[in-house]
Order: C-alpha cells, then structure tokens, then sequence
C-alpha cells in the first residue's frame, strides 16, 4: 500500500482535505502578513525611521528606541519564518505520504492532535517541546548565591555586602506587599523587608534606647519603638526609669 494510500486508510480522505485546505489557507496568510508589512519593518532604513542619514554622530542611547523596534520586528519575522516553514513542511509530507506519523516512533498521530496542531512531526509521547530544558543562562552560575558574589552571609562574615545595599534600597520603597511577602503574618509594610527585625546599628535592643552624654554619667531614656517592645515583653521594669526621659514616640 502506498504511503497516500495508508495516510487516507488512517485520517480519511475528508479529514486530509480539511487539514490540508487549512495548511494552505495558514500558509498564504503568513506569506501576505511578511510581505505586506515590508518584513515587519525591516526593508526600511534607519533614515526612513529617524530622519537622519547617519546614526554615527549620535549617542547610542537617542537610538534606542529604534534599536528595540528593530530587534522586535526581527525577533517577529524569524518567528514567521520559522512558522512558515513547518506549515510548507507539514504540505510536503502530505504529498509523499509521510503526513500524520510520528518522526520518532512510526505511529500515527491521533487526529485530535493534527486538527489542534496541523504541523506535529511527533505524537504526545515523543514531543521534545513538552521536556523543561536544563540548559539555564551563564549569568544565572555567575549570580548565584542571592546577590551575586557580594553575598557573604553564607561565609558568616559581618562586612557590608550586596544583600545590605539592597535592604537600604528597599526600606524607601517597593511595589511589593504585605500578601507578597517572603515572610509569615506580614501586616505592616515596615515589616516585610528582607530581615525586617535585624537591628540596625546596634546588637541588642537595650542599646538602641538608653543613651547618655560624652561622660557617660547623665542616662536617659529615648522611648522608641525599640523601646516600647523591650518593655511590653516584660524584659524591663518601669520603676527603674530615671526621672529624666527623652520622648522619642514617632521614632
């Protein structure tokens, strides 16, 4: 039996023509959309975009917008293209008899997959487009661990690195949200930081309200936020408060 032949034995003779008339249909509007729209753009200079003869005087940054349309519109013509020529390939097997069995196992394609996707080389089980690729960016290896090489967390050092900068960046503001929050029970905005309750500037609690002057003799006590929570965990005792008291309630 010839190859038509077991093709029309398989689909029906219907079925193919159906298929077919839409592989053809899909064929020419690619062919119409790449070709009416100049190449999506491309057959025009960059003096027909920009008006200038030449971009050489100018700063690579008064391009950039033609530089990303161009980008795009090339990224959108390989993807025609590529489009195009399964669609031209899917018709060739049709004429030879190979349409409708999978490349990698020599068994039919259940219709249902053909009238979803009319150019599949592969059934479901072989399809290689269904496989999540390990292949990840280099940049990915050279950013690793969080914040890149300017982490040293992992290395219990205490300097400055890259995770600090950012946790300085973030506390003036970001789009994100107390629901989105890496974090458990977030309900404040002040909280959701990355190591929102790291005390900064000081070790313990304790330092960061008792203060006193250049002599150390004259103590008082700032009432912070630091303070108010040393004292409603019952770490402190009111009575042992000095008499004189710097209110620092907004702080």
């Amino acid at each position: 039996m010839k190859g038509v032949d077991i093709l029309t034995f398989s689909l029906g003779q219907d079925r193919i023509q159906a298929l077919k008339r839409r592989l053809i249909q899909e064929r020419d509007d690619l062919e119409k959309r790449v070709h009416e729209n100049g190449h999506f753009g491309l057959a025009s200079s960059y003096r027909d975009s920009t008006g200038e003869l030449s971009g050489i005087d100018n700063h690579p940054a008064d391009a950039g917008s033609e530089m990303f349309e161009r980008s795009k519109d090339l990224a959108l013509l390989e993807k025609e293209a590529f489009r195009l020529e399964r669609v031209d390939a899917a018709l060739s097997r049709m004429e030879t008899g190979e349409y409708g069995r999978c490349v990698a196992c020599g068994s039919f394609i259940p219709f249902e997959r053909l009238e979803a996707m009319p150019t599949a080389i592969y059934c479901v089980e072989h399809e290689p487009r269904q496989e999540t690729s390990d292949n990840r960016p280099a940049e990915e290896l050279f950013l690793y661990p969080p914040f890149g090489r300017s982490s040293v967390d992992e290395r219990d050092e205490t300097g400055f690195d890259g995770e600090d900068a950012w946790q300085i960046v973030e506390s003036w503001g970001s789009s994100n949200s107390p629901a989105m929050a890496e974090g458990n029970n977030i309900d404040d905005y002040g909280n959701m930081a990355i190591e929102a309750d790291e005390n900064d500037g000081y070790v313990e609690p304790l330092e960061s309200f008792l203060a006193t002057d250049i002599t150390g003799h004259n103590v008082a006590i700032v009432r912070n936020r630091a303070y108010r929570q040393y004292m409603a965990s019952n770490e402190g005792d009111h009575l042992l408060e000095p008499d004189e008291v710097v209110d620092d309630t907004y702080k």
